[in-house]
């Protein structure tokens, strides 16, 4: 590896160790935002099978939950994006957040399965740069 080459290896490790960063914060976000709408589905599953008059927990954010009484209104509102809410039935929620639940697990599965590869080829061009650094110093000692 001649002098120019070893500069653009490093500069292209920089690029990887960036794209390493921003998609571990995108797996993180995505793996949070994959809690929450399982969370909910399973909240409005509990919903959609309570009684009138039963009382069920219902998650409010930040790992806290309420008790509250289930009454004959069984209409969920939703937000479905940009501060936008609409109310469905509850059969209907639930169906918006499997959906929701299959698409953020699908980005997930593209984020992770990006990473590991990034994190994989960091990991191969700086062992090589490694390498060139090593037989430099050894050139340099004979």
């Amino acid at each position: 590896m001649n002098d120019n080459e070893l500069r653009q290896a490093l500069a292209v490790m920089e690029t990887y160790k960036e794209r390493v960063e921003a998609l571990t914060r995108q797996v993180q976000v995505l793996r949070v935002s994959l809690e929450e709408v399982t969370l909910t589905s399973t909240a409005l599953n509990a919903f959609k099978d309570a009684k009138e008059g039963d009382e069920i927990m219902v998650p409010v954010g930040a790992s806290s939950f309420i008790t509250v009484k289930v009454t004959g209104n069984k209409n969920v509102v939703v937000g479905i994006g940009s501060n936008i809410s609409v109310e469905k039935t509850t059969e209907d929620a639930i169906g918006y957040m499997e959906a929701n639940i299959a698409e953020i697990s699908e980005a997930l599965k593209k984020s992770a399965d990006m990473l590991n590869e990034s994190q994989q080829a960091l990991t191969n061009l700086s062992n090589a740069v490694q390498q060139e650094y090593l037989n430099r110093q050894q050139q340099t000692n004979q």
